[in-house]
């Protein structure tokens, strides 16, 4: 049987990054609970010359000279993301042209002429959906085609100042070397899917009327001190038909609003972590109901799928979103078996729907109490014991980074790979399963089988030693970078890609420019 999959992982993240004790200060918050309930450290937060395209472009130009690939190899270069930077244009091709600036003295100028690119986005799983059709593609040319496919990941994750998402920002990018015979993971082709179209988490594009401009300018005016009369904004709008903003600016041909799009997001968190719950559940149903179909697995021996898994990879918004997720599939393989007796007997039985009302809002009250209980099992000894072998060394790279988006996934395999490295685990042909999810909502499950070559691989990595260099910024930089306005790099570009002009007119007007920095 011919094997496809992941032969090595390259990440790249901001050189900053805020302490989550000052993030605590800074917006009076319980740093208890962000530490020790959620497991957040420290966040991400990208320099003015960083954005999606150079921290995709980074990771990859990682990945090519640690395994001196050439570019005429790479056929396909797909790039998960939810922080695109144009509504046309693919982000891809930005890091194609950086790709290009750096390896075309030593391989020509057409180098990278031939390699497919595109942008792959679903939310936080867009780059999970590149890797299953990157897969497809290298499989289907055959071992002695050796074809070579990288999936490049990068994001943003930005929200809101002082909204309740702030706390879980974080940003970075990353590349998948996707090749036959891999040194790191062969993933089989076998997938768990749920699809779910909810209003969980979403970007869309918002309307702006010219008079709320119009006021909003006035009462920035106002509150300047400057004398504004009452009625000037009717006043002004009725006078835009003649006027050279009407015919020149973003008002032009008669528009009455404009569409802004943000990168922060409309979400709701507790009803997001409950889309990505049930996505995880219905998708992992759907990889075991394949698995025993065509025979990798057998529910009438009695064994426990989950059990088979010698770790388990999880999408992480934030660090401890597995530990809080995954009780809920714990639970769905392990009712009526001897070990849930034991989860019983320690936390009672689950509530039943026959206690509440028949009513929206006994259901509501249901699902709030199979919450609880949710966080009853975790708590169990039962569940700790499988969550810290299983699950926990994933967390550690989510704590000092945060937030990834397309790549929390793959950062928490990074730091599954590397923690297990520094503690000689013996995870040679050990079986890991992986859970993706995006909001708006799909869930993916897969496995992988880990070759036994990983070592040599993650050897090279020095992830954990690399982030012990970075930065530390105050509130007030980080505010600054928020809002954009920051007066040039807080930590001068070296060794990297870095944006360098972003075009404000003409023909060109919203281009973006790179360049190569020593």
């Amino acid at each position: 049987m011919v094997e496809v999959g992941i032969d090595d992982i390259a990440i790249h993240f901001p050189r900053l990054y805020l302490d989550m004790k000052d993030f605590a200060e800074m917006r009076d918050a319980d740093y208890g609970k962000l530490n020790k309930g959620l497991g957040l450290s420290a966040m991400a937060i990208p320099d003015v010359h960083e954005d999606t395209a150079t921290m995709g472009a980074n990771a990859v130009t990682r990945l090519i000279d640690r395994n001196g690939i050439k570019p005429t190899q790479i056929g396909r270069m797909y790039l998960g993301t939810e922080s695109a930077l144009d509504g046309a244009k693919p982000t891809a091709t930005y890091i194609l042209d950086m790709l290009t600036q750096r390896y075309s003295s030593r391989f020509g100028s057409e180098c990278f002429r031939n390699c497919d690119v595109v942008d792959m986005t679903f939310a936080c799983i867009g780059a999970v959906d590149a890797l299953h059709n990157t897969l497809d593609w290298v499989a289907r040319g055959g071992e002695e085609a050796d074809r070579i496919g990288i999936v490049v990941f990068s994001d943003n994750a930005k929200y809101d100042l002082e909204s309740a998402g702030e706390y879980t920002q974080g940003a970075g990018g990353g590349a998948l070397l996707i090749r036959h015979n891999p040194r790191l993971l062969s993933i089989p082709d076998r997938w768990g899917v749920s699809t779910s179209p909810v209003h969980d988490f979403f970007k869309p594009r918002r309307e702006v009327s010219i008079k709320s401009v119009i006021s909003h300018v006035v009462q920035l005016a106002r509150e300047a001190g400057e004398s504004i009369r009452e009625g000037v904004v009717d006043r002004m709008v009725r006078h835009l038909p003649e006027s050279t903003v009407r015919r020149l600016g973003i008002f032009s041909h008669g528009v009455e609003k404009v569409q802004v799009h943000r990168d922060e997001p409309v979400f709701d968190g507790q009803f997001s972590n409950r889309c990505y719950q049930d996505a995880v559940e219905e998708a992992f149903r759907d990889f075991r109901a394949k698995a025993e179909s065509d025979g990798r697995w057998d529910s009438k021996d009695g064994t426990v799928l989950t059990e088979d898994w010698a770790r388990i990879i999880m999408h992480l918004p934030y660090a401890f979103q597995a530990k809080r997720m995954f009780p809920a599939v714990f639970a769905y393989e392990r009712r009526g078996s001897a070990s849930w007796e034991d989860v019983e007997s320690e936390i009672g039985l689950p509530p039943s729907i026959a206690d509440f009302d028949d009513t929206p809002d006994g259901l509501i009250e249901h699902e709030k109490a199979l919450d609880q209980y949710r966080r009853g099992i975790s708590k169990t000894s039962a569940y700790r014991e499988f969550h810290a072998e299983r699950i926990e060394k994933g967390q550690r790279a989510s704590s000092l980074i945060g937030n990834q988006y397309t790549g929390s996934i793959f950062l928490a395999m990074m730091s599954t790979f590397e923690s297990d490295y520094e503690s000689d685990s013996p995870l040679d042909n050990q079986r890991f399963g992986l859970c993706g999810y995006g909001s708006g909502a799909k869930a993916k499950v897969f496995e992988g089988v880990v070759s036994e070559r990983w070592r040599e691989v993650v050897a090279s990595w020095n992830m954990f030693e690399r982030m012990a260099g970075r930065v530390a910024i105050d509130q007030i930089t980080y505010e600054e970078l928020h809002k954009g306005i920051h007066d040039g790099s807080v930590v001068r570009p070296r060794g990297e890609f870095a944006l360098v002009e972003i075009s404000e007119e003409g023909v060109l007007e919203g281009a973006r420019t790179y360049a190569w920095v020593e």
